[in-house]
């Protein structure tokens, strides 16, 4: 009841009726009549609207904190809130408790986080699965298939359970778990994992890891553990206030001792009060929020914000981060004398043109962007995991792998596995073509680089920032990008938990991470990094859910900029709850000597308020190259 009452007196509206209020008390200190405050003072209203919500965090806090926590900023306002009240300056109680219901309410705007990732994670989860029970198939509930269960798989849909391919070959889209971005060729005994897609043949699966153990509900419980240990943010005015309090009190007492003036007492312990400093990171922090939003970055959380500006190592994943999360057609290579590459390519392209794999899909593409004649084929025949055959104009293509080649009985020379070998260390997917009996040549697609990848990490590097790739590829096509875009250290073939370990032990040794992701599989790594950022565009929802800031253009130019913003930021709150604290010094002083009285030192204490929101408001237009 009483926090449901708390709730509704500290909402924005009811602090605007308090402000207004406040100011109606003002206008007689200022020389203005005011017919109101010869009937009733109106700085009452304030001190219950703002200053209930406030006396009960004091005294919650009190209760339930634990140790040197139970002192908070609220305890010294609401001390002084409660003096000034004693020698009848309802002003000056009134102006604190307001102040920091401002605080309060900039601090929420800037903290509300999006929290529907671990919905739609259990969404991907599927309901039922096709069990094969003495010779027949039937749909059963997933919770109801037990470990060493026969399941069947029919192309598009996604596999129930983690388990082993007992029957039948297939192609299957990994990047859920590992962010892959070319489905994996599946044959009898490759383990396939809960939430993947089954992209093309038919199989049979033994079940392995069923219900709670399964791949996709470890990635679930991961990423709702990792919601769990984030730990709120501590206000910089609270952490501070464990010495205020004392201090405050301390110095209120001795004056009072000293001088015999209660009124000189209650103005220290008014113009004591860390209204500024209450105020000095939320306004920070909004102004750089908006600042971020103008560049296409989305900030979720001021506490993003201040971490970003303390790190020192970013983790990026590979695909759909550092490349664009799509094929293309990266090298053609003829070994036939006869044939060139753009022939090559449109005998390619034709054999591939009814294919529905994505590598055939991607030479198709490549070829008609590049305006090579395509030609209507015959007798197409597609085997899952291995390739295609067809017949262009009278001559028999066969377009697949290695091990598809020579199923048909053709030979690849030492030209070939030279070139297949060098494709492989590349990190490419490479597709022989063959006519006649033999090799005509080779055509290599890979993920796109990032024109602007290269030069963000060269930035990073400028900026003493360490770079890593973690990421589910294998070694070789890891390595391969990684030197492409000059990050030093690679961590490959990492699951999702895998990530998650990595993560958390760069945090052991240390270091202040933020990792950069865009896939379902990123969501547990970027849930326990002490920063995160999704691609806000291209990546899926849940990564985008999971992180604290997203990119919405998937620029990932923007990343130099952030950490600049975000150091500005930080810089920006440490000047204002400096300058704070010299005001609050001087204030101390004058009060000291008689100069201020509980009324002028609220106005000056105010005035030092003014004083933070105008700094941090220069964070808004400022420029960042």
């Amino acid at each position: 009841m009483i926090k449901r009452l708390c709730d509704f007196l500290s909402s924005l509206p009811m602090t605007i009726v308090a402000g207004i209020f406040l100011l109606f008390d003002l206008l007689p200190h200022l020389g203005v009549a005011s017919e109101i405050s010869g009937i009733f003072d109106p700085a009452w209203i304030t001190v219950i609207i703002s200053g209930l919500p406030l006396l009960y965090l004091a005294i919650w806090r009190v209760l339930y904190n634990k140790g040197i926590s139970k002192i908070s900023s609220a305890l010294l306002i609401s001390i002084a809130m409660f003096a000034a009240i004693a020698i009848g300056d309802l002003f000056a109680a009134g102006e604190v408790a307001f102040i920091m219901a401002i605080g309060a309410i900039l601090e929420d705007a800037t903290a509300n986080r999006a929290k529907k990732g671990l919905k739609k994670l259990f969404d991907l989860a599927p309901e039922t699965g096709r069990c094969i029970r003495a010779g027949k198939e039937e749909m059963v509930a997933v919770e109801d298939i037990k470990r060493g269960d026969i399941l069947r798989i029919l192309p598009g849909e996604i596999i129930p359970v983690d388990g082993t391919i007992i029957k039948g070959e297939t192609s299957v889209d990994q990047a859920i778990m590992t962010g892959e971005s070319i489905p994996v060729d599946k044959t009898i005994g490759d383990p396939v994992f809960c939430g993947t897609i089954n992209r093309f043949g038919s199989v049979d699966i033994e079940a392995t890891k069923v219900g709670e153990d399964s791949s996709l509900n470890k990635l679930i419980r991961m990423v709702a553990d990792a919601e769990k240990k984030q730990a709120p943010m501590q206000r910089i005015a609270d952490k501070a206030a464990s010495f205020l309090v004392p201090v405050a009190l301390a110095i209120a007492v001795i004056a009072y001792v000293l001088s015999g003036n209660i009124i000189t007492s209650v103005t220290i312990l008014v113009v004591f009060c860390p209204c500024a400093l209450v105020l000095a990171t939320p306004t920070a922090i909004m102004a750089a929020i908006g600042q971020a939003t103008k560049h296409g970055v989305i900030i979720k959380s001021g506490e993003a914000l201040e971490k970003m500006g303390k790190v020192d190592t970013i983790t990026f994943d590979k695909t759909g981060t550092l490349t664009y999360g799509r094929l293309d057609v990266s090298d053609v290579i003829s070994v036939d004398p006869a044939m060139n590459e753009d022939e090559l390519l449109s005998l390619a392209a034709s054999a591939e043109l009814r294919s529905e794999h994505p590598l055939g899909k991607a030479i198709v593409e490549s070829a008609k962007t590049r305006g090579i004649e395509i030609h209507e084929s015959k007798d197409f025949r597609m085997f899952s995991g291995k390739g295609v055959a067809s017949k262009i104009e009278e001559r028999t293509v066969l377009c697949g792998n290695e091990k598809f080649i020579r199923e048909n009985g053709i030979e690849t020379g030492p030209e070939t596995l030279r070139i297949l070998e060098k494709f492989r260390t590349e990190g490419k997917a490479s597709i022989l073509v063959s006519s006649g009996g033999q090799v005509i040549g080779v055509i290599a697609l890979s993920d796109v680089i990032k024109e602007e990848a290269k030069d963000i990490v060269s930035r990073l590097s400028e900026m003493k920032v360490k770079t890593i790739l973690l990421t589910g590829d294998n070694k070789m096509t890891a390595d391969y990008f990684a030197s492409r875009v000059g990050i030093p250290e690679v961590r490959a073939e990492l699951l999702p938990e895998e990530k998650v370990e990595n993560i958390e032990l760069l945090k052991k040794e240390g270091h202040t991470v933020c990792m950069i992701g865009d896939g379902v599989n990123d969501a547990p790594a970027l849930k326990r990094a002490d920063v995160s950022i999704a691609m806000g565009s291209m990546g899926s929802d849940i990564a985008i859910d999971a992180a604290d800031i997203a990119l919405t253009g998937d620029d990932i130019s923007k990343i130099p900029y952030l950490k600049k913003l975000s150091n500005a930021t930080v810089r920006t709150i440490k000047f204002s709850i400096t300058l704070s604290m010299c005001i609050n010094f001087v204030a101390i002083v004058l009060s000291l000597l008689g100069k201020l009285n509980p009324t002028t030192g609220a106005l000056v204490h105010n005035a030092g308020s003014c004083f933070v929101v105008l700094i941090a408001a220069l964070l808004y237009d400022r420029k960042f190259e």
